[in-house]
């Protein structure tokens, strides 16, 4: 196997392209409690089952943080089995509320999910700020070269004021670093990569359409409520925006460091539970992933995840789109649960499709109202 990094302590195991293709899982915001952690798991499972992704990458908040430590690593447990049992490479990092609160700091909680055998996440140590901010060499199917790379990043949780966080100083200058380091392992050519955080970057409002007065279906910027932000027509936009982007506070250039040095195609982000969008900015695309769980009510029908895939043959390029729970049945998936005798998630199956026949009629007659209204397109292609 090619090595690359193997005396650095922020590159994780390196993964390899299958059959020449990289199928990544963006999950977010599971916010795995013991009240959804059995539906959250079970949907969970069946996309893998149906998505058989090569990795997963999951961007915070991704369990309770309990005041019992026991109780945190059970709901660790629940959300990693998942990939443990199916032999999916998992690769975590954290966001603004896995350690807000609760017995175990970040750094705890990373080597409680190390003991997983599907982990090949990193604590990265006194090296860098927050706990979880790392690469993945992607190799070729050969072997023979690094092809392909994913950063993951923690954006850490609050600054000193109380505003949410974002990637430090120090964070941003390894990546400079990192980055020069993977173009001379490849020759001299920039390896192109994606990356992975919970916040989702400042530089997304200058991505979009800015008023000083509310339209309709704009929403205020998350610092200033007299500036507000819709998609931009002249743009290029994807999915659907339906909140306020939650940026972190401060900007320190981490987005314009990534402009500089080309090799980033976009940055995936969680955070925001309903936003399932993306805009191209100075040649990268800025998105932001549904939550991935499910409280079985209609708002959460429509949470889900994102299949992200990239071909070997060209890597500058990628494919993305994200499914929403309430796309994953029909009404032979729930009688065949019922022939096979899984009666739970027959049920679970019944709940999803009831809740999201009602959250979809919703959702139609907002996007109709904010078409009428607003005389611009609110929903965009993933």
């Amino acid at each position: 196997m090619y090595s690359v990094f193997t005396s650095s302590s922020t590159s994780a195991t390196p993964l390899k392209f299958n059959n020449g293709l990289l199928k990544i899982m963006h999950i977010t915001d599971t916010h795995y409690y013991f009240d959804n952690v059995e539906a959250s798991v079970r949907l969970l499972e069946i996309a893998c089952d149906r998505e058989k992704p090569d990795v997963v990458i999951a961007t915070g908040d991704n369990v309770d943080n309990c005041d019992d430590a026991n109780d945190t690593k059970n709901l660790i447990d629940r959300l990693m089995s998942v990939f443990d049992k199916r032999n999916i490479p998992a690769a975590i990092t954290f966001g603004n509320h896995d350690s807000e609160r609760g017995a175990m700091s970040r750094e705890e909680l990373m080597a409680y999910y190390n003991i997983h055998s599907s982990s090949i996440s990193i604590d990265d140590g006194e090296e860098l700020s927050g706990c979880g901010t790392y690469n993945i060499p992607v190799l070729s199917s050969d072997d023979k070269s690094v092809k392909f790379n994913l950063w993951v990043f923690d954006s850490n949780d609050y600054d000193g004021e109380g505003h949410y966080g974002c990637v430090l100083p120090d964070q941003v200058e390894w990546y400079k670093r990192r980055s020069d380091e993977l173009t001379q392992v490849n020759n001299g050519e920039k390896v192109y990569s994606l990356a992975f955080q919970h916040m989702i970057v400042e530089d997304v409002y200058n991505a979009l359409r800015m008023t000083k007065v509310r339209i309709p279906f704009s929403y205020h910027h998350m610092y200033d409520k007299k500036k507000f932000y819709s998609f931009d027509p002249k743009g290029i936009n994807f999915g659907t925006l339906t909140e306020t982007p939650c940026s972190g506070y401060h900007n320190y250039g981490q987005f314009e460091a990534m402009v500089e040095k080309g090799d980033v195609l976009a940055i995936f982000s969680g955070h925001d539970h309903t936003n399932a969008f993306g805009v191209k900015y100075k040649g990268i695309d800025i998105s932001n992933t549904v939550s991935t769980r499910y409280n079985r009510d209609r708002f959460s029908s429509q949470y889900g995840y994102r299949i992200i895939t990239v071909d070997e043959k060209n890597t500058s390029v990628y494919k993305s789109r994200v499914e929403h729970w309430y796309d994953m049945f029909t009404s032979k998936d729930v009688n065949a649960y019922i022939n096979n005798k899984d009666t739970y998630t027959a049920d679970l199956a019944k709940n999803v499709i009831k809740n999201g026949r009602k959250q979809k009629l919703l959702q139609a007659l907002l996007l109709y109202s904010a078409r009428a209204v607003s005389f611009r397109k609110i929903k965009y292609p993933d």
